[in-house]
């Protein structure tokens, strides 16, 4: 495997990543996870001295998925983070009348 493969691999991977995150498939999520880091394993072990036209642009593009599916899982998080406040009676969200952040455990 070329650098540019592993490259378009994560890239697809990454893709999968996010799909799953819009469409909240667990399951899909964590085959795509999975897959996503043995594919950057391998894509780390590959050791040639010389990079293949194109292959700094893959990466970049690589790393703006990364950004974008990051993105995306801290909106979940926070999701659910909301979701758990109001179930424990804390519609506010953590904030108090006085403007300060409630204390937690």
């Amino acid at each position: 495997m070329t650098r540019r493969d592993g490259l378009i691999k994560v890239i697809d991977l990454l893709h999968a990543e996010i799909a799953a995150m819009k469409s909240n498939d667990v399951e899909a999520l964590d085959k795509a996870t999975s897959a996503k880091l043995a594919a950057l394993e391998a894509l780390g072990a590959i050791d040639t001295p010389t990079l293949e036209p194109g292959v700094r642009e893959l990466a970049e593009e690589a790393h703006r998925l990364n950004e974008t599916a990051r993105i995306y899982c801290n909106l979940l998080a926070a999701n659910v983070r909301r979701r758990l406040q109001i179930l424990a009676g804390d519609a506010a969200g953590g904030y108090r009348a006085s403007g300060n952040l409630a204390a937690y455990a």
